[in-house]
């Protein structure tokens, strides 16, 4: 028999393929089973501002996929460091909330914190611009709560089904995995300005917060609008606030793209050093409170998250402190396996309708099930509850508890009816009863549609360095970016923000400000719905500005674990290093002596002096605050170390207090500061109260617009 040959002909359905992957006019969005999708835009609810329902097979197979992509790295905030501690409550919350931890000022909850960064993969680098994930894990008594934020209080979106395209686009791109860990790239920036939702957070992102000094010195939020519960079952609006103690620093930018080349490991290593030096970490936790009957008061929505309460408005109320006490004992064991959910919850504390929560409720235990390897991850010893745990779940892969009841099913009799249901004032939770009778629809609030006011607001409250640093951040980000009409469309985006903002960032990219602002391509109803088509609009706010957003005014008082570099060379005057060191350890800083090689520099009266670096491995980006000791031959030969020129001078560009010994004056004209005329946090002589005073205020940013130092 011959073989029946090959037909070259294509098939109908290789054809229908071929047209669905090259003809872009044929390519309407689907489900993965083929089904026209009519809104990606929104998750199903009941109601404009209800609950996300669990029957919308659109959005949980979209979330699901997405959770899925990446074996074993988180798909987001693979890049994390953590450490133990505790929480304590300093008065009770009862008149708010039930949950024992915040009624008891006695009771002393252990608690593991998470941070990390979004974009990046777990080898990418600790100062890339982006956000800061902030996770708290409370072990109470009444089990696991978890309040996984981040150091922005705000998000990119408002509703959840939108999730998986933001973190694709603000991914390396998918032809070449190229940029890593940045969102200075086409996709990243084609999405946001078609996106007009995510202007306020993106302001957040240009802005220093988005590059912290410290994990220790950023603020932490928990992004959502949650809710309090009592136990006369009354509800209380509350946004929570992570404030850090010795206040919110940042790098500038062009120290943190150093930094990423001198010690990637920057933050973790930081972190990691105050807590093994005692130097514990401390935030205050703090919350915004809205009676019930206030949820419509504000020009904004509750349940929007890419909105905030001004502290003007409702003022932060600081509860209690936390402390990060300990470092985990096993990296992969502990911080790369714990597990957080917001769905985590105790009695006292519950949900609200916020679209974008209502989504992570899903997509998070949904995640754990494929990241570690199954329905047991909380069996893992990192996310074992203090509380006991009672249950006839069986089985499973990596299955610890060996379970000895006859009944893997309630109720029943044949284990005496074990384990009991909890009534309420037995401790057993109760979801907070709220009312639903509204039409299940795919859409979203008029209330949502305001997207410029609070990003100019956030911009208005802005010092003016930190404004010219949100500029140069555009800048940078849309000089990176190849296609011009995605800047353009940006520039639109901006126009709608502040004037002068767009106006600035456009002379960087040489183009002018759009005069129309583009129509949005992405709606929140379907395209086909006539006059309710989505068009973005401006709201006036109950402030102006608001002082709490600006860092100009966040707390300078403390040098605490601050790192300051004393440059020296042989004949440096012992005595005085002695005296200056002393000064700055007694109030809390940390000193490291930096010479040309490692071992040991004599003195000007021949004592030994011991060198913690050399300037082959130490730079100026890596401390907070530099030192030229007295001792004229150290000077002299320090003068002749480009090294150490380059040191000083770096150290003054990114805005540090600088302090130059009389003895060392020759040194100071070797180097490009200004030697003859004030210029601030520039110190000469060897005044230490002086010198701890300057590097308290962190940085000098206005020397930013009167000094152009080579460095």
């Amino acid at each position: 028999m011959q073989k029946k040959q090959q037909s070259d002909k294509p098939t109908q359905k290789d054809e229908q393929l071929t047209r669905h992957t090259e003809d872009g006019a044929e390519q309407f969005l689907t489900t993965n089973q083929g089904v026209r999708i009519n809104d990606n835009q929104n998750s199903l609810k009941a109601g404009e501002r209800g609950a996300t329902l669990m029957e919308d097979f659109i959005f949980r197979e979209k979330m699901t996929h997405f959770d899925h992509e990446r074996i074993p790295e988180r798909v987001v905030h693979a890049r994390g460091e953590a450490a133990h501690g505790y929480f304590q409550v300093y008065e009770s919350m009862a008149e708010y909330t039930k949950a024992g931890f915040l009624t008891d000022p006695s009771r002393i909850t252990p608690v593991f914190v998470r941070f990390s960064t979004v974009a990046g993969s777990r080898g990418s680098t600790d100062l890339a611009r982006d956000v800061r994930g902030f996770a708290v894990k409370f072990y109470t008594e009444e089990g696991n709560y978890d309040l996984v934020g981040n150091n922005i209080p705000v998000f990119f979106i408002q509703d959840a089904m939108k999730f998986p395209d933001f973190v694709h686009a603000v991914k390396p791109e998918p032809q070449n995995e190229i940029p890593q860990a940045a969102s200075a790239h086409d996709t990243f920036w084609d999405y946001v300005s078609i996106s007009p939702e995510s202007t306020h957070m993106v302001l957040w992102v240009m802005s220093d917060r988005a590059i912290p000094r410290s994990l220790r010195m950023m603020e932490g939020f928990g992004v959502h609008t949650f809710r309090f519960v009592n136990e006369a079952g009354k509800g209380t609006f509350v946004k929570f606030h992570w404030k850090p103690l010795l206040g919110v620093h940042s790098v500038a930018w062009d120290e943190a793209q150093k930094i990423s080349g001198k010690d990637p490991d920057f933050h973790r290593r930081d972190l990691w050093e105050a807590i093994e030096s005692g130097n514990y970490p401390e935030w205050e936790l703090g919350v915004q409170l809205v009676p019930e009957e206030d949820e419509h008061k504000f020009p904004f929505d509750l349940l929007d998250p890419t909105k905030i309460i001004p502290e003007e408005v409702v003022p932060v109320q600081r509860i209690g402190k936390m402390v990060l006490n300990r470092n985990p004992d096993n990296f992969f064991a502990e911080t790369e396996q714990v597990a957080f959910h917001p769905g985590h919850l105790v009695p006292g504390i519950d949900f609200t309708n916020d679209p974008l929560l209502q989504g992570r409720l899903f997509s998070y235990n949904d995640t754990q099930l494929i990241r570690l390897g199954g329905p047991n991850f909380a069996e893992i010893p990192i996310n074992r509850p203090i509380a006991p745990v009672h249950n006839n779940q069986r089985d499973g892969f990596m299955r610890q508890t060996i379970n000895r009841s006859p009944a893997s099913y309630e109720p029943n009799t044949v284990a005496g009816g074990c384990p009991y249901q909890a009534m309420m004032k037995q401790g057993g939770f109760t979801s907070y009863q709220e009312r639903v009778d509204a039409h299940k629809v795919r859409g979203r609030s008029e209330s949502f549609f305001d997207h410029f006011s609070q990003a100019a607001l956030f911009f208005n409250s802005q010092s003016e360095p930190e404004k010219l640093h949100i500029i140069n951040a555009f800048r940078f980000e849309l000089g990176k970016v190849s296609r011009k009409e995605i800047r353009q469309r940006m520039l639109g985006i901006l126009s709608q923000v502040d004037t002068y903002l767009a106006e600035k960032v456009a002379e960087g990219l040489g183009m002018p400000v759009p005069e129309v602002l583009e129509k949005p391509i992405n709606r929140v109803r379907p395209a086909d719905a006539g006059p309710d088509e989505y068009e973005p609009k401006s709201v006036p706010q109950q402030v102006g500005a608001s002082a709490a957003l600006s860092m100009a005014n966040t707390v300078k008082d403390s040098i605490k674990t601050r790192k300051i570099a004393f440059l020296v060379a042989e004949g440096v005057d012992v005595a005085d290093v002695s005296a200056m060191k002393g000064a700055l350890v007694s109030a809390g800083a940390v000193v490291q002596v930096i010479a040309m090689h490692l071992g040991e520099v004599s003195g000007a009266d021949g004592q030994a002096l011991a060198v913690d670096q050399s300037f082959l491995t130490a730079a100026s980006v890596l401390f907070d605050a530099v030192y030229v000791p007295g001792g004229a031959d150290s000077a002299t030969k320090l003068s002749t170390i480009p090294a150490a020129i380059h040191f000083v001078n770096e150290a003054y560009k990114h805005c540090k207090a600088v302090c130059i010994h009389k003895d060392a004056i020759a040194f100071l004209r070797k180097t490009a500061l200004p030697a003859d005329t004030p210029a601030a946090g520039l110190l000469t002589g060897n005044d230490a109260d002086a010198f701890i005073q300057a590097i308290a205020q962190h940085r000098f940013w206005e020397r930013e617009a009167v000094d152009d130092i080579p460095a």
